[in-house]
């Protein structure tokens, strides 16, 4: 159920509120999407998506009591389900989810008095994250296609290796086509550059950025970067792995013949 008598005060906590619904909605779109799509049900009543705290979601019917606790995200995403393709539904649902996040933010610094300057900070901590819509459609950066063009084009120099990268890894691909321009950098320059390259890089399930010390995978599909742990792949599954495929293409190739008839 959805989780009701949390009331974060601060800018700090409602960012954390923030991040946590956003981060439930983002896997519901992504790497839950199947589970997500069976449970909009266009026979079932006004059914709506929430994004909870502890960074799950659910898909539920509105609060009875009026007026509500909190925003409501929108109703009856259910029943266009069928009416449209399954991308736009999807793009459809991730505005609306955006939308909500914001509303619920920002009821919460209503509710809680927040003047100007902390509205300004709430809102600007908010925006330094790519919305829902830019995670799952894979408009956050446009430049991460590139960075994984690159990528490929290292790991197809070998065909034992996977596409899987610990992020240090990461850092490391592309720097052989680009040794000869910096040969004259030391090495502090070297690794300032690497972060740079590599920093804006996005989880395409949670959205978060890359980090020196965790384990990422590459779809061999859509091209995205994900987190080892946002997709359940481990170091060792990976070695296995000769085409890895995200859950998201894995659901849509699944389910687009349904959609077609």
């Amino acid at each position: 159920m959805l989780e009701r008598g949390y009331n974060p005060r601060t800018v700090e906590e409602v960012f954390r509120d923030f991040k946590g619904r956003r981060t439930g909605l983002i896997k519901a779109l992504t790497t839950d999407v199947e589970e997500f799509y069976q449970q909009c049900d266009p026979e079932k009543e006004n059914l709506c998506l929430y994004g909870l705290p502890s960074e799950k979601w659910e898909v539920n019917l509105p609060a009875e009591e009026v007026p509500p606790e909190l925003p409501e995200p929108a109703l009856g995403i259910n029943f266009a389900r069928d009416g449209m393709q399954e991308k736009d539904w999807l793009s459809l649902v991730c505005v609306h989810s955006d939308a909500w996040l914001l509303a619920v933010a920002f009821y919460f610094g209503s509710r809680f008095g927040f003047d100007k300057a902390d509205r300004k900070r709430l809102f600007n901590m908010m925006n330094d994250l790519p919305t829902v819509f830019e995670v799952v459609t894979g408009a956050a950066k446009p430049q991460q296609k590139e960075k994984s063009s690159v990528s490929n084009h290292s790991s197809n120099k070998s065909k034992s290796n996977s596409k899987s990268r610990t992020s240090e890894t990461m850092g490391k691909i592309s720097r052989p086509e680009r040794k000869g321009e910096e040969e004259g950098l030391d090495e502090d320059e070297e690794e300032e550059d690497e972060e740079d390259e590599h920093g804006e890089t996005l989880c395409g399930a949670c959205g978060d950025n890359y980090a020196s010390d965790e384990f990422w995978i590459c779809c061999d599909l859509c091209e995205k970067w994900f987190h080892g742990k946002c997709v359940k792949i481990t170091p060792a599954k990976a070695e296995h792995i000769k085409h890895y495929k995200c859950p998201s293409c894995t659901s849509n190739k699944k389910l687009r013949p349904s959609i077609e008839n």
